[in-house]
């Protein structure tokens, strides 16, 4: 139900959305934060099970939303946990009108977390933005679709063959672990993006963790020299 990544860190697995016609799989990060909080990270679909495996971990005070695609399964969240806050980058909250968040999300990371996470903010996107986690503890940088790493396996099992080429075409599999292609043409501001690819390998990252795709349990840091190098 949850996979230990490092002390206080975990992933939980879910099951593939449709999206655009393709088969994603999703994931969600859970954090036990330094003052003993739950902090999840683009929550999964809900279930008793996995709530009740989170519950164990501690009380749920925070949950997040990366970006505005990452928003499917939140209402049901925070339903059960109508305590917890619910944090999201303007352009969720601007989205998600019907749900209920405490404020917006941006480079600067809230003083409840600001001990165990550093924050990036993608910008300078006509289509999207993303906000990314650095979990300073276990040196693990948390992304949503600013990478995208399909394994072969996960292809050939969920995806057509002209599927596939257009994967390894687009520089979504594990051979570059790129951004999508539409997201990576519809940067107007190059300047802050690059100032962010300089910002992330300046880190000490072991460990990647991106919602679709394979982790990077080691050499974090060689995996974003790869899969930022389409910024120029």
């Amino acid at each position: 139900m949850l996979d230990k990544l490092s002390t206080d860190l975990w992933v939980a697995e879910g099951q593939c959305v449709n999206f655009h016609g393709f088969a994603y799989p999703t994931r969600m990060v859970v954090a036990r934060l330094t003052n003993g909080e739950i902090w999840i990270w683009s929550p999964i679909k809900f279930t008793d099970e996995l709530a009740q495996a989170v519950v164990d971990l501690g009380t749920v005070k925070q949950l997040i939303s990366p970006n505005k695609i990452h928003h499917l399964f939140l209402t049901e969240w925070q339903a059960h946990f109508p305590e917890a806050a619910l944090w999201g980058p303007q352009s969720t909250i601007d989205k998600r009108g019907d749900l209920d968040f405490h404020r917006h999300l941006d480079g600067e990371a809230p003083s409840i977390w600001q001990e165990d996470f550093e924050q990036f903010h993608v910008q300078g996107s006509l289509a999207m933005d993303e906000i990314l986690f650095f979990h300073k503890a276990s040196r693990t940088l948390i992304l949503a679709d600013f990478s995208e790493n399909f394994g072969e396996a996960f292809l050939v099992k969920n995806w057509s063959v002209w599927r596939r080429r257009l994967a390894k075409l687009w520089g979504i599999t594990d051979e570059k672990g790129y951004a999508p292609l539409d997201w990576r043409l519809s940067f107007f501001q190059r300047k802050k993006l690059r100032q962010l690819r300089d910002a992330l390998l300046n880190r000490d990252i072991e460990k990647v963790v991106m919602a679709h795709g394979e982790i990077l349990y080691v050499d974090g840091k060689e995996y974003l020299k790869r899969s930022l190098s389409w910024i120029t």
